[in-house]
């Protein structure tokens, strides 16, 4: 790659500068304790991408509390002080390689199929989840039905983030995001037939959005206005992946317009394919995801979805639609993808039976 690659421009985000505009996705991996306590193993993996090249690595979703937030059963979480102990070690293990480490917040709402503290799961209404659990993190079969959560449990939710948020600056993170994407809580009340709420979180868009924007300022009040706090935003989910939003531009219009003004400091879109038209052909403007994030939201943003070819990861920054990219499948075929590209060499394709190999001790991914 020529030296005059926007890929490797150094980018601020928030009060962080990082080295190059290319970051690690976050990935379900279910390798914590039963405790949920980051493990050597989770050292040495984020660590490694550090190492490769990556200026800014996004963990996989750890649970902020211990109600109705977890998902998985050995998924990491943030609620304690062992916990802030064992994430220490991977902060500083990623710092020690030149990179900074972001920690996602993840409340599962309705589609948890592992949870050590409660049997029930919440969601926004008293609606079944589409789709089935996910064997490769320990489910079977459906979904449990959800109860519809009471003010008092929304109020919990976003303690929950807040609280969360300050036990990972303690932690040694650069920064948190938001989980608000992929079918997760958040999402659940932010997509119409998920949320068939009568009250100010249900109806119409801007109500539905209401819980990420109050997750938002919570969280960044809990940290102060100088540490970096971003958002996750998705169409598609893990249990309904072709999922678009009805009101197409007008609903992104409303969605970030809304957050931009929440006291975020990045948004984080992913689809399949960030390249492509955010909805379907015959719209006027055709824009991706990343780029109606950008024009309604005025916020840096942060794109995902098979930018593993260099080109087209170069290309969407080129154009201006978004500030960094995340990889997901190419991070976890090239752990130094950023050095290869950067040298001008060709990244190895993603293969699963390769990659996620039972040494590597994956369990499972999202992408």
């Amino acid at each position: 790659m020529p030296n005059n690659n926007l890929l490797f421009d150094t980018v601020k985000l928030g009060s962080i500068t990082i080295d190059n505009r290319v970051g690690v996705a976050p990935m379900t991996r279910t390798s914590a304790t039963p405790e949920g306590v980051a493990t050597d193993e989770m050292v040495n993996y984020y660590a490694k991408f550090a190492r490769g090249g990556f200026s800014l690595i996004i963990t996989e979703g750890t649970y902020p509390d211990d109600a109705y937030s977890q998902g998985y059963f050995d998924q990491p979480g943030i609620i304690n002080d062992e916990q802030i102990k064992g994430w220490k070690k991977v902060t500083d293990a990623v710092h020690q390689e030149g990179g900074k480490i972001i920690l996602q917040l993840m409340h599962a709402g309705a589609l948890s199929q592992g949870n050590r503290f409660v049997k029930d799961s919440i969601g926004p209404s008293v609606v079944e989840p589409k789709g089935e659990q996910m064997k490769v993190y320990g489910g079977n079969g459906k979904f449990p039905v959800p109860k519809e959560a009471t003010k008092e449990d929304i109020k919990v939710v976003i303690k929950g983030f807040a609280e969360a948020a300050k036990n990972a600056k303690k932690a040694g993170f650069d920064g948190v995001e938001i989980h608000g994407a992929n079918g997760y809580i958040l999402d659940q009340f932010l997509t119409d037939y998920a949320n068939k709420r009568t009250d100010e979180y249900g109806g119409t868009t801007e109500n539905r959005v209401r819980l990420l924007v109050e997750v938002s300022e919570a969280v960044r009040e809990a940290v102060g206005k100088d540490y970096p706090v971003g958002i996750r935003i998705s169409q598609g989910k893990i249990n309904d992946y072709y999922h678009k939003w009805a009101d197409k531009e007008k609903d992104a219009e409303i969605i970030f317009g809304q957050l931009g003004q929440a006291g975020l400091d990045f948004i984080h879109v992913t689809e399949f394919e960030a390249w492509q038209p955010a909805f379907s052909e015959g719209e006027e403007t055709g824009a991706t995801l990343a780029a109606l994030a950008k024009k309604y939201s005025k916020l840096p943003v942060i794109a995902n979805g098979s930018l593993h070819d260099p080109e087209k990861a170069k290309e969407i920054i080129e154009k201006g639609e978004a500030d960094v990219i995340t990889l997901g499948r190419g991070a976890l075929a090239n752990h130094d993808w950023a050095n290869k590209v950067k040298n001008g060499e060709q990244p190895d394709e993603f293969v699963p039976e390769k990659t996620l190999s039972p040494d590597a001790k994956i369990k499972g991914f999202e992408v």
